[in-house]
């Protein structure tokens, strides 16, 4: 039996894992925290279940997929419950807008909003249903291997105009700028300015309708949970709390891999799942090509990093759903300060996280779990003293709420703390404390991100935000699916 290691067990690698086992090939997976997840971590504080991230699951056909492999099923691991409205978003002028896939209620919301709108947001549609079908559908679980195959797809690409912005696509569609923001915030999920990012990341607003927004009971984590019992059932090993330290080869293939307490062994195929820079700069540190890739990404654009203050509350607060973007009075202007500038503004949007709404298990009873997060630079553009900026910047995201939504937040608070830009870096070994690695701009996808496969080390895989097609649940499941194939037919040999 071959035997493969993969590195890091987030929602990629444990996709990744789930695939190679269920194909017979004997996979163990290696995480440096006490928990699995990755960036899905939990903590369980004064009976709230705060879970650190993705919040969102879209397409849970690529989740259920996993469990049939081997003839189980999801749901026997995980509860999914739908989430409705998708988003509330509100801007500060008191308008809001409930964002769902419930054509009447959308159309609705549109003709309060932006009642000239509807025609242009029709056509809108029309065109996210094509990027859709040819970004995802037909090119998101397909390795970009060779520049030919970018070749293959540039007809679509350019048929969907994906040199530009997705808000300057949404911009020819909608006079609004209120809707304009509410169809092209989408690609800040995944780390992308929607000013930069590539129009084919529209698709995630059809993504959305077609499969609609989804929570895992008991939290994210209970997913992650879920991919884990399903591995080692099918007798995969999962080996956490100990850090990888290297990825040893023997000429040009990867042999063995070492972690930080001496364990060692080797392996027919290595995968990593940890984040980019951090698989070539460190881990590869004794091979060339580890050096000459990093030198590489170091001229790369990296994602921004998030500020995120978790917090509980006594009451329950019904009027608040489950997700609501809280804009600011800026949103160009803002992106370019976060994406360009590298400067902490004075003003933010905030994502509110309320899981407790759906899901009262998250929260003691009588009480309330949330999350806010408010995208900032990365460490590289934004190099202040997150010890000093962090309790100030975390004040200032719960006044906004408290003047938005909940005069007396502070008085009902009963636990918090916040999750800064060096957090991602320690425990994450993220690249400048990057949330989604490579930034998802055009020149940066496809066959420009990562490959699924080293193009020098033969045996070594990538998978994850920092290869095709990148962050979010479905993109780095769709990475596991194209990375696996690599791997099960190269394994077979």
């Amino acid at each position: 039996m071959k035997r493969a290691c993969i590195i890091g067990a987030g929602f990629g690698g444990l996709a990744l894992a789930i695939r190679l086992q269920s194909a017979g090939i004997a996979t163990t997976l290696v995480e440096a925290r006490d928990k699995p997840g990755g960036r899905a971590y939990v903590w369980q504080r004064d009976g709230h279940t705060f879970d650190a991230g993705p919040t969102v699951i879209t397409d849970p056909a690529c989740l259920e997929e996993l469990w049939a492999l081997s003839g189980n099923r999801l749901s026997a691991d995980v509860d999914l419950m739908p989430v409705m409205p998708f988003y509330r978003l509100h801007w500060n002028d008191g308008t809001h807008f409930d964002y769902s896939n419930d054509e009447a209620q959308l159309r609705a919301e549109i003709a309060r909003v932006a009642p000239t709108d509807l025609a242009g947001y029709e056509d809108f549609l029309d065109y996210a249903s094509g990027v859709y079908q040819e970004g995802y559908v037909k090119l998101g679980h397909v390795p970009f291997l060779d520049f030919s195959s970018m070749v293959k797809a540039a007809p679509a690409l350019i048929r969907y105009q994906a040199w530009r912005s997705v808000y300057s696509v949404v911009s020819s569609f909608v006079e609004s700028e209120k809707l304009r923001e509410a169809l092209s915030f989408h690609s800040l999920l995944v780390g992308g300015n929607p000013m930069t990012t590539s129009a084919i990341y529209a698709l995630i607003h059809k993504l959305e309708k077609e499969s609609g927004v989804w929570w895992a009971r008991g939290g994210t984590n209970r997913l992650v949970a879920g991919m884990v019992a399903l591995f080692e059932r099918l007798g995969g090993t999962v080996r956490l709390g100990d850090k990888v330290t290297r990825i040893h080869t023997i000429g040009n293939r990867a042999s063995e891999v070492e972690t930080a307490s001496g364990w060692r062994e080797r392996f027919d195929a290595v995968a990593s799942n940890a984040d980019l820079m951090h698989t070539y700069r460190d881990l590869l540190v004794d091979v060339p090509r580890g050096a000459d890739y990093a030198r590489s990404l170091e001229r790369k654009r990296w994602s921004p990093s998030l500020f995120v203050v978790h917090f509980g509350m006594e009451g329950t607060w019904p009027g608040i759903p489950h997700h609501m973007v809280l804009f600011g009075p800026r949103y160009k202007g803002l992106l370019e300060d976060i994406f360009d500038h590298g400067v902490l503004p004075r003003d933010f949007s905030i994502y509110l996280h309320h899981p407790s709404v759906t899901d009262p298990s998250m929260a003691p009873a009588g009480h309330s779990t949330f999350y806010a997060l408010v995208p900032v630079a990365h460490l590289g553009k934004l190099p202040v003293d997150w010890s000093e900026v962090g309790p100030i910047l975390e004040k200032r995201v719960l006044d906004e709420i408290g003047a938005r939504l909940i005069p007396d937040i502070h008085d009902r608070i009963t636990t918090k703390f916040h999750y800064a830009p060096p957090d991602f870096e320690s425990d994450l070994a993220a690249y400048m404390g990057s949330a989604f690695s490579l930034e998802p701009i055009l020149t940066q996808s496809a066959w420009f991100r990562g490959h699924n496969r080293d193009d020098v080390i033969p045996n070594l895989y990538l998978v994850g935000a920092g290869t095709h097609p990148g962050a979010g649940i479905p993109g780095v499941v769709g990475s596991a699916k194209a990375t696996a194939r690599l791997m099960i037919e190269e394994l077979r040999l």
